[in-house]
C-alpha cells in the first residue's frame, strides 16, 4: 500500500483505474470522481472480495485520511491499494470535474 498525489492518481484514472470512494453516500451522492464505487469505510470488508486484485485500487475519501485506513486495510487483504493523497477535496481544487448522485 502506498499513497500516491493527484497527478499520479489522475493519469490512472485517465486509463481506467479501478476507484473506491470511503466516504459516506452523501458525501459521494454530493460530489464524486467520475466511475468511482462507492464503498463506504465502514463497509469495506464485506465487499473486499469483489475488488480486482489482478490491478491497482485507488481508494478516494474527501482528504486522504479514510482512503489512508482503507487502502492499508486492503494491503493485508492482498490487494495493491494505493490511497489518494489529498482526496476529492484536492480533485476539486484543481478544476476536474466531478459525477454527481448515487450512481457512479
Amino acid at each position: 500500500m502506498h499513497e500516491v498525489n493527484l497527478a499520479d492518481f489522475a493519469a490512472a484514472h485517465a486509463e481506467g483505474a479501478a476507484v473506491v470512494d470511503v466516504r459516506e453516500p452523501f458525501e459521494y451522492a454530493a460530489g464524486h470522481v467520475p466511475g468511482a464505487r462507492s464503498v463506504p469505510l465502514a463497509q469495506l470488508p464485506a465487499v473486499v472480495g469483489d475488488l480486482p486484485r489482478n490491478r491497482p485500487v485507488y481508494v478516494i475519501c474527501a482528504s486522504g485520511n479514510r482512503s489512508l485506513a482503507a487502502a492499508q486495510f486492503l494491503a493485508r487483504a492482498g490487494i495493491e491499494a494505493r490511497s489518494v493523497a489529498g482526496g476529492t477535496g484536492e480533485w476539486l481544487r484543481t478544476g476536474r470535474t466531478v459525477a454527481t448522485g448515487a450512481d457512479a
